[in-house]
């Protein structure tokens, strides 16, 4: 604690041994509450090390349950704090994107600390989908269906346990970042997303540091609150295979005018799975239609599944006009 409390300038960096120590007795539950939350604050504080952060993931990888599908799944772990002000388009993109071939895994828990919003279980929920899943069957239903759900109290239930003292602490801890690189369908995609290019540089460094993950490709956007749903007007994305490329795209230039304000919900679960069945059904065309096509082209374009994202966003907008995509809901409900 001394060595990264001492405050921003005179905090010392650790070693990717004293990252993992640490760790390791946090998830044993070891330190008292305050002694934690003392730890996550001096973190906050400090900035983490990509080294740091590939420590604290490879400890929290080493207690998850595994369930790897067959096929080869991009890794979908958005922001487990969630969204509160608008749509999560996650599931409906996700959907999409196996419907036209690529299969996708998403994860997350209830209610995280700090945002407590609104995440992929919970429209899952609204949509009649069962989420306790165990792992096993999870990575069934990515086989079956192409798209599967993984809930972290089931495959990480000592991240899980964090829960109090994360929210009795009241700030963000790098725990917000690893739950969303354990990876537990062990993928060799995965998709997130960023406010600044910084952390996702940060991101793709911690998997190059990482002894426990090493994915082929990393794909991240600037998100909607944070979120892995891509956000309308400029967005930076960062395009990592082993080097990182950085580059701009205007979602107007895909047809899409659409602003920030045109995405906002009243009630975000319950919104969020009425839009999921409507654009899916392709009952719905506009904004909400054009943002989920895109959104699922991302994932299409990230497994390589499409050359280019005009490709992809083809393959998307076709399997919305053709029944695929909510034939693909259909069999998600019927076999989770």
């Amino acid at each position: 604690m001394s060595q990264v409390g001492s405050g921003p300038k005179s905090a010392d960096d650790m070693t990717y041994e004293q990252a993992r120590e640490a760790a390791r007795s946090i998830l044993d539950g070891e330190p008292a509450p305050a002694t934690v939350g003392a730890f996550f604050v001096a973190n906050r504080w400090k900035h983490n090390t990509p080294e740091e952060l590939a420590a604290y993931t490879d400890e929290a990888s080493s207690r998850v349950e595994y369930a790897v599908p067959d096929a080869d799944p991009v890794d979908c772990g958005a922001n487990y704090d969630g969204k509160e002000r608008t749509a999560l388009l996650g599931v409906a993109a996700g959907i999409a994107a196996a419907a036209a071939g690529t299969p996708v895994v998403a994860h997350s828990a209830d209610r995280v600390p700090t945002a407590m919003g609104c995440s992929y279980r919970h429209v899952l929920d609204e949509l009649g989908v069962h989420t306790d899943l165990a792992p096993e069957k999870s990575a069934e239903l990515v086989d079956e269906t192409g798209f599967g759900f993984y809930y972290q109290p089931r495959f990480a239930p000592d991240l899980a346990d964090l829960s109090d003292v994360r929210e009795e602490t009241g700030v963000r801890s790098f725990f917000n970042t690893v739950e969303t690189l354990v990876n537990p369908a062990d993928a060799d995609v995965h998709l997130g997303s960023f406010y600044h290019l910084a952390f996702a540089e940060r991101v793709c460094e911690t998997f190059a540091e990482s002894r426990r993950h090493e994915p082929d490709r990393v794909v991240m956007f600037q998100g909607l609150e944070g979120y892995d749903d891509i956000r309308p007007g400029y967005t930076k994305v960062a395009d990592w295979d082993g080097g990182l490329n950085d580059y701009e795209i205007q979602t107007a230039d895909y047809g899409m005018e659409f602003e920030r304000e045109d995405l906002r919900v009243e009630d975000v679960p319950c919104d969020s799975a009425r839009i999921t069945e409507e654009v899916l059904a392709g009952e719905r065309d506009g904004v909400f239609a054009d943002a989920v096509a895109l959104n699922a082209a991302f994932r299409v374009y990230a497994r390589g599944d499409a050359e280019t994202l005009d490709s992809a966003l083809d393959d998307a907008r076709q399997v919305l006009r053709d029944g695929k995509a909510e034939e693909t809901l259909d069999a998600v409900r019927r076999l989770a």
